[in-house]
């Protein structure tokens, strides 16, 4: 809905990236052998003359052989507590080319869509993650799909079972589903050769135009022009989602009339942890949040940090733009940020109340020889190198989760879905991608909040939801909500819901969060 939310992405996610990206009723779906593909019913399948119009722009192309198989049909029944879906699945992909029909790259699907639903009124949802070079497993299978995998606990150990269980939270119920998985994401991948091509896709803005056709291709394959439509992104795909939402309306024609933004990161603009005071402003509520989650015994709420919000936004900020050279102000800060994160005063001290977030990971479980997640600071694993200067450890919570994620989406791929492509890797999270990718002339500068505010102002009938996990360093949640502050009511601020679930990166781990979750994402999509 992390990917993008640091193991293999670790240095760019910590710098302010966005990744990535959880008695149960039984389930009667497809057979343990693989389903053979079916007929699908009027109005939800295929669009034969898109088909053919898709041959005859060259996709796939027929000079070049296809990388991946044909698109796989299978129909599922879920029986879920007080209800039963049934629905069509489609794996796939859709070719992109050049303006010649040459082969570009293929970009894997799934789609989920209810069947006996009139598909002129039922909203169809399109789902990334982020990374850049996250696959759209993270939403997926933690909280939108008809199945999950669990993801708290000791099921995010890298030998816990890949299993999937029926998800009661699926949002299959509101609206169809379709998973992309950017180039070389997934089983998404380059179908031409060339540098010029993967320079150009592997780029803020080659990605955004690429995703767009992607949208816009499948709507008209599936005969879902009509249909109301919805975005859902989470972490760099929440910086996707508001820039996606205007190139679909711009360029492809394409009118969104919700958007769901998953622990984004709206603005990559003051990285400095040496000069920017509103950086270390927006990050103390996130502390204070998880030093809360160890000392008591139930889970802080938002509620519970309405004095750090207030103290962030105020008097900390003031101190701190007074700078290190005001001992007073650097005594009283110091004094604050000891008691709101429970980190040794001397240390806080040393620091002039400014502790970055390794620090801080760190020295949550220093005494037991444990270091928390940046995803989720309330999550502790041992540290390997615990008397190390620097941390050379990997996340807790992303590193803990590639196997059953990757395990989990091939057997969904092979095993439910009948979809087998050969000899290819399931990249969850793309190494290349992260490492190559052309952020442009100043990554400081990007931003996705004019793109939000134009979205909102041009259509009175857009509706936001921003959603956040309260334990989460990665992109913190108070720095989404100190941003979205700044949009006014004339601009459409007052049609954004902000929310921050008790979690961290990935929160929907959290069955009551993941509700919390399903339920204000289905009052907007209802409302429009």
């Amino acid at each position: 809905m992390a990917h993008n939310k640091l193991g293999l992405l670790r240095a760019a996610w910590l710098a302010g990236l966005a990744a990535a990206a959880l008695s149960a009723a039984a389930v009667a779906q497809a057979p343990p052998t693989a389903p053979a593909p079916t007929a699908v019913p009027a109005g939800s399948g295929p669009d034969p003359r898109a088909e053919a119009s898709d041959r005859r722009t060259g996709s796939p192309d027929a000079g070049h052989a296809p990388r991946l198989p044909p698109d796989a049909v299978s129909r599922h029944t879920l029986d879920l507590p007080g209800r039963t879906l049934r629905f069509a699945a489609t794996a796939g992909s859709i070719r992109l080319t050049d303006p010649q029909g040459l082969p570009q790259a293929d970009v894997a699907y799934i789609d989920y869509r209810l069947e006996a639903a009139d598909p002129r009124e039922r909203t169809v949802a399109f789902v990334l993650n982020g990374g850049p070079g996250a696959a759209s497993a993270w939403l997926h299978l933690g909280a939108l799909g008809p199945w999950r995998l669990p993801m708290a606990g000791d099921a995010a150990l890298p030998s816990a079972p890949p299993e999937l269980v029926p998800n009661a939270e699926t949002w299959l119920d509101f609206t169809d589903l379709v998973f992309i998985d950017p180039v070389g994401t997934g089983y998404s991948g380059f179908a031409g050769a060339g540098e010029e091509v993967r320079r150009r896709l592997w780029s803020v803005d080659g990605d955004i135009r690429s995703l767009a056709e992607v949208v816009r291709r499948w709507l008209e394959r599936n005969g879902r022009v009509l249909s109301p439509k919805a975005l859902v992104g989470e972490s760099y795909g929440g910086f996707r989602g508001p820039r996606l939402l205007r190139a679909l309306q711009r360029d492809e024609g394409v009118g969104i009339g919700a958007i769901v933004l998953v622990s984004p990161v709206l603005d990559f603009g003051g990285r400095s942890e040496a000069f920017d005071p509103l950086g270390w402003a927006a990050r103390l509520p996130t502390m204070a949040a998880a030093a809360a989650a160890r000392a008591t015994v139930g889970t802080p709420d938002r509620a519970d940090l309405a004095e750090a919000e207030r103290y962030a936004a105020g008097d900390y900020l003031a101190d701190l733009l007074r700078g290190e050279r005001d001992a007073e102000a650097t005594a009283r800060v110091a004094e604050r940020v000891a008691a709101l994160t429970g980190l040794n005063p001397d240390l806080v001290r040393r620091r002039g109340g400014r502790v970055e977030p390794e620090e801080f990971l760190r020295e949550l479980g220093r005494r037991e020889g444990r270091v928390a997640s940046a995803y989720d600071a309330t999550e502790t694993r041992p540290d390997p190198f615990p008397l190390s200067f620097a941390g050379r450890h990997p996340d807790p919570v992303l590193d803990g989760l590639i196997a059953p994620l990757t395990g989990a989406m091939r057997d969904l791929y092979s095993r439910r879905l009948g979809w087998r492509p050969e000899g290819l890797r399931y990249e969850l999270l793309n190494r290349d991608a992260s490492r190559e990718w052309d952020w442009g002339r100043d990554r400081a500068a990007l931003e996705s909040v004019v793109s939000l505010r134009t979205a909102l102002a041009l259509d009175v009938r857009l509706r936001v939801l921003v959603a956040h996990g309260l334990f989460d360093l990665v992109t913190p949640y108070f720095r989404s909500k100190l941003v979205l502050d700044q949009i006014p009511t004339s601009a459409g601020g007052d049609r954004i819901r902000f929310a921050a679930y008790p979690g961290g990166h990935m929160f929907y781990a959290a069955g009551a969060s993941r509700a919390a979750l399903r339920n204000d994402a289905h009052a907007m999509i209802e409302a429009r």
